[in-house]
């Protein structure tokens, strides 16, 4: 069998981005096709992002052959879709290490390589980096250049709309592609997204893809025609306003291109990236582009699991998850409450959305990548009656802390905010890991926190959120549970806790995915108790009490950092209460975690049953060597 290697002629001869400058133009389609290639052989051992890489390996090639990295500085949006920027730049050996312990980032990241001009993970960042680079390069009488990619729907988010507004105003020499495929993961929305699809049905656009080179080599002086087409097509199309909205902004467009011409590409990129003041060059791109089932459902594909790249076919089927376990309870919650209205920041797959949008597309809605908006929008509703849920991610919901803050809570409105993902999440690493929730949450008067254990839990804490007045967090982690059937529904008192191992020696109190951790470490062991923690705020300060008279240590264990979240919140209230017993704290340590297994990062910082077991040991509980 004929090694990866020997189908790569091309790309073979690739380990840096001096390589690519020296093939002739002609050869960069195949160069590109032999990266798609190789994508698809890395991604199919699963968990990696396959589509947007995909479409956005032509645009790759093109960028890097006309820009001089790392002195030029080529910014990636979110950075999922930058695997042949990853290949391009000498790391292509290294790719089947990718979003593994001690291997490549899934995204793009300074401290991995000098071509990675910034380390991301979230969207809508790009535009605000270039600016700041375009900024410092003229402050220092440097000559650079700044060119950022930046997804269609990374450009929905407040903070990319922002930096172009100031882009225009300050005029900085800057390239800025967007790169429209129609998709972030799920289908894009918005008004901005309806302009897009707009400028592809003009008769101009149209003409330009028949015409393709021949009629932008015919330009006299480089781009003058060119873009003064693009500008008068794109006014009369906003005929009653006579106005583009990026020109409305103080920056240059052209386009809209084929993002898949590379030739084209290299073409117009030569002659744009030198423009005075700030330029967009609008690209259309297909995501899963070169290998079919991808293009033909580009969001199943978009992080798929191991999978046959010659047929497509997976290698086992996807578990149910914590995200399904919300979604089918939270569908069959609105079919009792017609009050109950879900809005989600452009994760409707993720967060387990998918039955629900068609099951209730009257009361769903998608703002797309705009935290601060879903979080605000919610509070509008609960303003005029409704009970919205807002879907988020815990990483996420970071970027919507003010609005949690300032929109909901000073009001006590009600809003419960379903906090997916919550805890380290593996792969994905530092920019996704969601350890800080609980802190952030605990800080705001008002918001109530929930960590359920199992499904039925997550059940029962989303009903009784419904049913009470005032904002609620349920927060749960990305992986696996147990399904329950439908009608599942227990009675909790919010704010209640739950023993379930008896021991007055030594107790554990640990909520969510610590709780599976405690309850390991603690089996078999006479006089350990382990507590369901469930509530982090309020505490079940009753119970609480009564430990702390009777026992003679508290162990507390959390899947968030130890500043500020639950143990601290005990810690606290012990304080408070004048109660003296040993506490020992256990949480994800005060620094960045790297990605890996969600199981090596929590041995590694000492929430996992053997580490529990060794604090039970150092506490003086007769713990079985070997065990």
């Amino acid at each position: 069998m004929d090694s990866p290697a020997t189908l790569t002629p091309l790309l073979d001869r690739v380990s840096g981005p001096a390589d690519l400058k020296s093939l002739p133009r002609e050869q960069l389609p195949q160069l590109a096709q032999e990266l798609r290639e190789e994508i698809v052989r890395v991604c199919s051992v699963g968990g990696l992002h396959l589509a947007s890489s995909l479409g956005a390996t032509d645009l790759i090639v093109a960028l890097h052959y006309v820009l001089n990295s790392p002195r030029d500085r080529l910014l990636f949006d979110v950075g999922h879709q930058a695997y042949a920027h990853k290949m391009l730049t000498g790391r292509r050996a290294q790719m089947p290490t990718i979003k593994k312990e001690g291997g490549l980032s899934g995204f793009t990241k300074v401290s991995e390589s000098e071509h990675d001009a910034i380390t991301v993970g979230h969207a809508s960042t790009s535009l605000a980096n270039a600016l700041g680079m375009a900024v410092a390069r003229d402050a220092l009488g440097q000559d650079y250049r700044v060119a950022a990619v930046i997804g269609d729907g990374a450009l929905t988010g407040g903070m990319a709309l922002a930096a172009l507004n100031t882009i225009g105003d300050t005029n900085r020499r800057m390239l800025m592609v967007l790169n429209d495929n129609e998709m972030s993961i799920s289908e894009n929305v918005g008004a901005l997204n309806k302009f897009m699809r707009g400028l592809q049905v003009q008769r101009w656009f149209q003409e330009g893809e028949g015409a393709g080179k021949k009629a932008v080599e015919a330009v006299s002086k480089p781009l003058a025609s060119l873009m003064s087409r693009a500008k008068n097509s794109t006014r009369h199309f906003f005929d009653p306003a006579s106005v583009n909205p990026f020109a409305a902004m103080g920056v240059r467009y052209v386009g809209p291109v084929d993002g898949h011409n590379v030739e084209e590409l290299v073409w117009l990129l030569e002659r744009l990236v030198d423009l005075d003041g700030p330029t967009i060059l609008h690209v259309v791109t297909k995501k899963g582009k070169g290998l079919s089932y991808a293009e033909a459902d580009p969001i199943y594909w978009h992080g798929p699991g191991k999978f046959d790249p010659a047929t497509g076919e997976f290698s086992a089927s996807k578990a149910y998850s914590w995200s399904n376990a919300f979604g089918d309870a939270v569908t069959e919650l609105a079919a009792q409450d017609p009050c109950t209205f879900v809005i989600t920041p452009a994760m409707r797959e993720g967060s387990g959305l998918v039955g629900y949008s068609k099951a209730h597309p009257n009361r769903y809605l998608d703002v797309g990548i705009a935290e601060e908006v879903a979080v605000t929008a919610a509070a509008g509703m609960a303003l005029q009656g409704l009970k919205p849920v807002v879907a988020i991610y815990s990483t996420f919901l970071q970027r919507a802390y003010d609005q949690v803050l300032h929109d909901v809570a000073i009001e006590h409105l009600n809003v419960t905010f379903a906090i997916d993902r919550a805890g380290i999440v593996g792969a994905d690493g530092a920019t996704h890991n969601g350890v800080f929730d609980l802190s952030y949450l605990r800080s705001i008067p008002g918001v109530r926190v929930g960590l359920p254990r199992d499904t039925a839990e997550l059940r029962g804490m989303l009903k009784y959120a419904q049913n009470h007045p005032g904002p609620f967090a349920i927060r749960y982690p990305r992986g696996n549970t147990a399904p329950v059937p439908e009608g599942t529904w227990p009675d909790l008192d919010w704010g209640t806790w739950d023993t379930v191992q008896a021991g007055q020696d030594v107790v554990i109190l640990a909520g969510g995915k610590a709780l599976e951790y405690a309850l390991k470490a603690a089996a078999g062991l006479d006089g350990v108790g382990v507590v369901n923690a469930r509530f982090v705020k309020p505490l079940d300060e009753a119970l609480l009490r009564e430990l702390a008279r009777t026992a003679r240590a508290l162990i507390t264990v959390e899947d968030n950092t130890v500043v500020g979240g639950f143990g601290s919140a005990v810690l606290e209230f012990l304080n408070a209460e004048g109660l003296s017993v040993p506490v020992r704290v256990l949480g994800i340590p005060d620094e960045f975690q790297e990605h890996a297994t969600a199981e090596s990062v929590h041995a590694r910082a000492g929430i996992d049953a053997p580490a529990i077991r060794t604090v039970l040991a150092e506490l003086g509980v007769d713990v079985p060597l070997g065990v």
